[in-house]
């Protein structure tokens, strides 16, 4: 269940420029994270995440546990620019995607798809059958995101769950079927 390397060169809108491996100033790498993106990962995931972002050493396990499903897209200068995580189940079909982020300056270019269909494209090639997510119900951007790769509320009550990480911390579940 191994996925075949990525490494495409993103343009800044997002487009892909072919296998040339480092980016040219103003275009974006999509490839798997390395061991020594963990501190840029970290720093990144502050930034987005801000109070909710991983903690350092969290974020270390996942690395180690689910490298060959962690994505990031490198600006060729020593920063990332976005990575997507997803978790599979040891002995089942399904996976969870722990994170999505781009940075703020970089939204709105189609980085997020490239991520996520990327990610999906590798969770379906390893056998993966169910991907389920959680987004903050208010993230209407996210939702719409999600919403236009398939995925659907997962019922009950329209996905919502109440206090899902904690008292107010309401996030809906989205859920995707891959076969």
């Amino acid at each position: 269940m191994t996925a075949e390397p990525l490494e495409r060169t993103l343009d800044r809108h997002g487009r892909l420029a072919g296998p040339e491996g480092f980016p040219e100033p103003g275009r974006l790498v999509l490839r798997g994270a390395l061991e020594s993106d963990l501190p840029e990962l970290r720093r990144l995931d502050e930034e987005v995440f801000q109070e909710v972002a991983y903690p350092a050493f969290l974020l270390r396990q996942l690395y180690d546990v689910y490298a060959q499903h962690f994505l990031v897209l490198d600006d060729g200068a020593g920063g990332l620019r976005g990575y997507v995580l997803a978790a599979t189940t040891a002995f089942g079909r399904d996976s969870w995607i722990l994170g999505l982020c781009v940075t703020e300056g970089d939204r709105r270019h189609g980085l997020g798809r490239e991520l996520m269909t990327e990610i999906l494209a590798r969770l379906r090639q390893d056998g993966i059958d169910t991907v389920r997510l959680t987004v903050e119900p208010a993230n209407r951007a996210a939702i719409l995101l999600y919403r236009s790769l398939g995925f659907t509320p997962e019922e009950p009550d329209g996905g919502l769950r109440r206090d899902y990480f904690g008292p107010g911390e309401h996030r809906q579940v989205l859920r995707l079927e891959l076969c």
